[in-house]
């Protein structure tokens, strides 16, 4: 069930009521700032938080090194070559966002990227160069210039992540590994408190703990996992987006989900995470070719093989459909076995490893599940509609992608805003160190857990630092008020996105999908309310109804939007439709679990906050409440 309406007002923050079933916190530490996430949008978050002076803990599902900035292959692109500008980067990738980009939110990305690729550089990380020592850049779809920097030929996001952990490592900042993030902590009135969270032993669900802070960053990546097929990890099943809509934020443009367009092809039967080919090796010169041989992208686009992401996969799929096949190809036998190895030694090695060798014949290519361009809604600081919450990378909107996110976009996307971000924590500590000072009240206003708790006793961390006043987070239901899903509904899920919201969508095949996840949503809830029971808590459980979330959310946002944009493809709304739709989708969780959503005026988006709210943040006080919308 859905409501529908116009406001471009923004929530108070005031939360759902709706908490993941779960042990109580048997443990806690307190922190300035909490960063949920490692992938580079978590630890450049970390790192500029620590430099600031504040307390910060890493939580991360996975291992510190195992986040999804490890399987980007392409590259960042940034306007770092002779003859670039950021202005012809802006052109890009508006252009790729189909007319609902926040120009705004772009002209920042493009104009402070290159420095924020510098300081990756000086924090270690190292870029492939040609012989006279400069940038080897190459060139991605949808870029005119060749802006794409990259590393160890395709394992670009796996050098990031080596030189992002080793600074992480370094400088001792706490850390928390295999750790499932539940839920948001928040005091009476909404504002960010901490999080609770999951540490996963083996075979154990008792690993529930907490981290007590006034700032909380999600940068969990993405959500690929709601779909059969993906290139995302395992560990992406959407934690963020449902933790935040749980919490009462809104999130923005979920129907915009980028298949990309060339994933190794293992099967129709395939599922789960996907063997990528990066767009690179199109950019440097591959072809896609249908079983004839024929290049069927000539014509359909001035670049070819190089158009946006959005409009190759459907040239891929159109071609499937007329032809009755299952693949397409990637031909580049021309660039020999030297390039292959050297330029693309990852592609290469996973293409053999399933026996397919790219030297020698094309490779079985499809589109796949790839990218959330919409997310959590913030604000150009990273801010969300609840106070203290923030969110950067894949798993926020800012406006920068738009209906379709140009290639390379992402890791940039994630370094310029976590900078912004931990800059604008540490101003809003400053403020509270300020007045905490002057009014005499540091000592009890922290809590009782001391510095050391929070993880600085090792490493030499100066003790001169900026504390902020962590509010007491309001106390758990005592019996579940939510219901988790059984394990096995994850396969479910998987199904009904692929067979109804997949790379081609309809009406029918949107309202099926929604009638088959409202079914499991509805028994899953009746259970729970008739009788009490519900799923036994745990990761896979936890996860299980975290993907039900957003896919519920995505399937109401796709059925709204009736219209072909960017990589949102309605077979029975096959055009751009900017009089009705030039616009965003919001939803929000409303506390009896249905969806309130509503569109934007316009294609800009409104504040995450209104004036009342950002002053409570800073201040400590108890904001004058908006009107909700309805």
């Amino acid at each position: 069930m859905t409501s529908t309406g116009t406001s471009t007002g923004a929530g108070t923050g005031t939360g759902t009521g709706i908490r993941l079933h779960a042990p109580a916190p048997g443990w806690s530490v307190t922190a300035d700032v909490v960063v949920v996430g490692s992938g580079v949008a978590g630890l450049t978050t970390a790192l500029r938080c620590d430099a600031a002076g504040l307390r910060t803990v890493v939580v991360t599902k996975a291992r510190l090194d195992d986040g999804s900035t490890r399987w980007a292959q392409g590259g960042i692109a940034a306007a770092l070559g002779e003859g670039d500008t950021p202005e012809q980067h802006l052109a890009d990738t508006l252009v790729a966002g189909v007319g609902l980009c926040d120009e705004d939110a772009v002209r920042t990305l493009v104009t402070e990227g290159p420095d924020a690729v510098r300081r990756l550089i000086e924090t270690g990380a190292h870029f492939d160069e040609s012989e006279e020592g400069d940038l080897e850049l190459t060139r991605e779809g949808g870029h005119h210039r060749r802006r794409i920097a990259h590393a160890g030929g395709d394992a670009t996001g796996a050098e990031i992540s080596r030189a992002l952990v080793e600074a992480v490592r370094a400088r001792g900042l706490r850390t928390v590994e295999n750790a499932l993030v539940l839920d948001l902590l928040t005091d009476a009135v909404g504002r960010t408190a901490g999080v609770t969270l999951h540490v996963m032993g083996e075979g154990q669900h008792d690993g529930v703990g907490a981290v007590h802070a006034p700032a909380v960053v999600l940068a969990t990546g993405g959500m690929g996992q709601v779909f059969s097929a993906t290139t995302n990890p395992s560990v992406s099943t959407g934690d963020g987006v449902a933790l935040a809509l749980r919490a009462g934020a809104e999130v923005s443009d979920l129907e915009f989900v980028q298949f990309h367009p060339t994933v190794l092809f293992l099967g129709a039967d395939a599922e789960g995470q996907q063997p990528l080919v990066s767009e690179a090796v199109r950019g440097e010169g591959a072809h896609l070719v249908d079983a004839h041989g024929e290049r069927f992208m000539l014509g359909q686009h001035e670049l070819a093989e190089l158009a946006p992401r959005d409009i190759v996969a459907k040239g891929i799929t159109r071609r499937m459909q007329e032809q009755g096949a299952e693949h397409m190809y990637l031909d580049a036998r021309h660039f020999g076995a030297h390039m292959w190895e050297h330029r693309f030694p990852t592609i290469l090695a996973a293409c053999r490893a399933h026996g397919i060798d790219p030297v020698t014949e094309p490779v079985p290519v499809a589109p796949a599940a790839h990218y959330a361009s919409g997310g959590v809604r913030t604000d150009s600081r990273g801010r969300t509609t609840v106070p203290g919450l923030y969110a950067c990378g894949e798993v926020a909107c800012t406006g920068v992608h738009g209906a379709n996110r140009l290639a390379s976009n992402s890791l940039l996307e994630g370094l310029v805003y976590a900078e912004r971000i931990a800059a604008d924590i540490a101003d809003t500590h400053e403020g509270h160190e300020g007045r905490e000072g002057r009014e005499g009240r540091v000592g009890h206003e922290y809590g009782e857990h001391s510095h050391e708790e929070a993880g600085h006793e090792e490493g030499g961390h100066d003790e001169n630092r900026l504390h902020a006043r962590v509010p007491s987070p309001a106390a758990p239901p005592e019996k579940p008020d939510h219901p988790l899903l059984a394990a096995e509904a994850r396969l479910a899920i998987q199904r009904i996105m692929t067979d109804g919201a997949g790379v081609l969508r309809s009406a029918d095949s949107l309202e099926t999908a929604a009638d088959r996840l409202q079914r499991l949503h509805t028994d899953a809830r009746d259970a729970l309310d008739e009788n009490g029971k519900t799923a036994e808590p745990g990761v896979d459980t936890w996860e299980a109804t975290n993907l039900l979330c957003v896919a519920r959310v995505l399937v109401a946002a796709a059925r709204l939007r009736e219209e072909t944009r960017g990589c949102h493809w309605r077979e029975d709304r096959g055009e751009r439709d900017d009089d009705n739709w030039r616009r965003h989708i919001v939803v929000r969780l409303n506390p009896d679990r249905t969806l309130a959503v509503h569109t934007t005026d316009t294609a800009d988006f409104p504040p995450t906050l209104p004036t009342a709210a950002r002053d409570f943040v800073r201040t400590g006080g108890t904001p004058t409440p908006s009107p909700q919308e309805q």
